[in-house]
């Protein structure tokens, strides 16, 4: 999505502040300091633009919005359902969630409405169509953010009430047709739980039926379909009046809902950022979380991603909450620059006095104005996006790589009662993304649906799930020449969550075949040898068998010492390795390492890169290549290369030293 501009800016609550115009005249004269150039209005400001059902009072907001236009600042403009007044919740009670428990929640916090309630489509649709009809009125709005953080924060995400329960089991009917189907897709026959009419059936929860995985599966999928919906009647209001980009706000591996089914809804993808910085003093695990998740968003669409939310200074809702050290803000909001966004905004502008987040980090604090260490770091940022942004919009990142994040294999791995009751999912992705963050590689990370096509290698770890066609598109990558790497407790299940029997459904590709999964205690640890290093396995060992593949590493341990650890098997023109265990990171990164080279695939400075250290780079007319230090210290990176800084213009080769938090953005000459 292009605006001709580095969006720079964020969550504006002027409705809090109209009793001061004092403080109004203040955070205008104040943007423009901090080269602040988009806002966004009226995220939960439903109880002031609709003080009584029909009492639209929208004059307030179109004078910020004209104002704000005049000074060069652009408004992004939201839905306010994310969180509903008073007055809808007591008059209309049925729009109100209920939990698992059969309990409705009062009125009250936020991202709590039903969103299969006809009565709740029914007020955001007016409210939505009355907005869009005045920013016919306004070109300073630039586009649209539905609600805000769809199901999350203080929400499980699912509403549990009659009117959900009679959609869900209208949503089971058009997927199995039948009774007997479902229950074949179920194993209801297990328990002796046969359905024998429809309305049997009930969402999982704690004092009802909620160990059948098939059951839990499909309601996940329901509750993800039914947000989905409630997301696009809220387009389709706007839609009547307005033509302009809409998106709305991701959160951090947000397990609640399937994320790449959502944003085939939107224009553009956004996210909400609050890494936990300075957690430990070693950053680097917090940078990978974080990298990871810009990565994803920008990988949805492969095409420039907004970051719609990151704290300038602190958070306020974890047990400690440490400010940003200094050159942490700078190379945070690089970082997401780096990895394909093309906007940094902030929640929020200026705190608030009272409720919940008013010691919530912002851009202006309670006192001070701009005479701040983090408003200079705003602007800083500010000053930096607008001196750059003729490079950066015209570059995105490109990558050969792509790494299988599936939100119904994260389902189904952690709903499985086995071979550990902890097993995590997303820590076992990361650890494998870590390795290509360490090494300097750009990935994409996408889901079983995506095209593979154009990627030299592919890696799914933990792909325990398989989608229908998923192995036939394997297949086919690896005979026209890709490499693909997966690992143990890998093609077990069906996309209805049965076990597969017979063989393996890529037996042929990966040329082994599983006999069984071994989850020892700490005393039966066990090793393997790779390239003369010794590395331990973890906390899963499978037991696998050659039907072709080379065994490139073996257990050296227990009553398995000698079986493949580690195989690789040429299938057509390309190759495909097993990883039978769960592995420690160093075995990980320099696997992964080995694989990239020997696939041609360097780091744009072509060099090893010291710890805390890493590159993305966008491609474009000119590539510009993110080298990035999370170490709070000076750090020397070798290179072979030469290059220019794009900031100031000087050339650097041979030796580039980076400050501690540092992101030099470099072109190579």
């Amino acid at each position: 999505m292009e605006f001709g501009r580095m969006l720079h800016g964020g969550d504006y609550n002027p409705e809090q502040w109209l009793d001061r115009p004092d403080i109004l005249d203040e955070d205008i004269r104040l943007m423009k300091e901090a080269h602040i150039n988009c806002v966004t209005l009226g995220v939960f400001s439903w109880s002031v633009l609709e003080q009584s059902e029909g009492a639209f009072c929208f004059e307030w907001l179109e004078e910020m919005i004209d104002r704000l236009y005049r000074e060069g600042i652009f408004t992004i403009l939201a839905t306010p359902t994310g969180g509903m007044p008073h007055w809808l919740t007591e008059k209309y009670p049925e729009v109100r969630q209920v939990q698992a428990d059969g309990r409705r929640k009062l009125p009250g916090k936020r991202h709590n409405f039903c969103y299969t309630s006809p009565k709740m489509r029914e007020m955001s649709g007016k409210i939505d169509r009355k907005l869009a009809q005045m920013s016919l009125r306004h070109e300073g709005i630039i586009m649209w953010h539905i609600s805000n953080e769809m199901g999350g924060n203080f929400s499980d995400g699912a509403c549990h009430c009659e009117q959900c329960q009679e959609a869900f089991r209208e949503w089971l009917k058009k997927k199995y047709k039948t009774l007997e189907a479902l229950n074949r897709a179920w194993w209801t026959v297990f328990w002796s739980h046969v359905y024998t009419d429809w309305t049997q059936i009930h969402s999982p929860v704690p004092h009802g039926e909620n160990l059948l995985h098939g059951l839990n599966l499909d309601w996940r999928r329901f509750v993800t379909c039914q947000m989905t919906e409630f997301l696009k009647w809220e387009i389709a209001s706007l839609r009547e009046y307005s033509s302009l980009p809409v998106t709305t706000n991701f959160m951090y591996f947000f397990k609640n809902l399937d994320y790449y089914k959502m944003q085939k809804e939107l224009d553009v993808v956004s996210w909400d950022s609050y890494p936990f910085w300075h957690k430990e003093k070693d950053e680097t695990s917090m940078a990978v979380k974080a990298a990871a998740c810009h990565t994803m968003m920008r990988s949805m669409k492969k095409e420039p991603f907004m970051l719609m939310e990151s704290t300038p200074s602190v958070i306020n809702w974890r047990i400690n909450n440490p400010v940003k050290r200094p050159g942490m803000h700078m190379l945070s909001s690089m970082q997401a620059v780096a990895h394909g966004s093309d906007t940094v905004q902030y929640f929020q502008w200026r705190k608030g006095r009272g409720s919940f987040e008013k010691f919530h980090g912002a851009v202006l604090d309670h006192k001070n104005g701009g005479s701040t260490r983090t408003f200079r770091d705003v602007a800083g940022v500010g000053e930096r996006l607008a001196k750059t942004e003729g490079l950066i919009l015209k570059s995105c990142n490109k990558p050969e790589i792509a790494m299988i994040f599936d939100w119904e294999n994260w389902w189904a791995v952690e709903d499985a009662t086995g071979p550990r009751l902890d097993m995590d999912y997303k820590k076992t992705f990361l650890q494998h993304y870590r390795a290509f963050w360490e090494a300097g590689l750009d990935v994409d990370i996408v889901s079983m649906d995506y095209e593979l096509t154009g990627y030299r290698i592919v890696a799914a770890p933990l792909n325990y799930l398989y989608r229908k066609g998923y192995a036939e598109k394997i297949e086919k990558y690896v005979r026209e020449g890709g490499t693909y790497i997966t690992t143990y407790w890998s093609g077990i299940v069906d996309e209805n969550d049965l076990c597969f029997t017979g063989e393996h459904p890529l037996e042929k590709v990966l040329g082994i075949c599983q006999e069984e999964i071994d989850a020892p205690g700490e005393e039966f640890g066990n090793s393997i040898t790779f390239h003369g290093k010794v590395y331990q396995t973890g906390n899963l060992c499978e037991v696998i068998h050659s039907k072709g593949a080379q065994t490139i590493s073996a257990y050296l341990e227990d009553f398995y010492a000698g079986a493949p650890a580690v195989t690789e098997n040429c299938y057509g023109g390309g190759k495909a390795y097993y990883l039978a265990a769960e592995f420690e990171q160093g075995f990980l990164n320099d696997f992964y390492r080995g694989r990239a080279l020997e696939a041609g695939i360097e780091n744009p400075l072509r060099t090893h890169l010291p710890y805390g250290v890493t590159t993305a780079l966008r491609k474009g007319e000119k590539d510009l290549i993110f080298l990035q230090n999370f170490n709070d210290s000076r750090v020397l990176v070798e290179t072979p290369g030469r290059y220019e800084e794009a900031d100031s213009k000087m050339i650097m080769s041979g030796e580039i030293w980076l400050n501690p938090f540092e992101c030099k953005i470099l072109t190579e000459v």
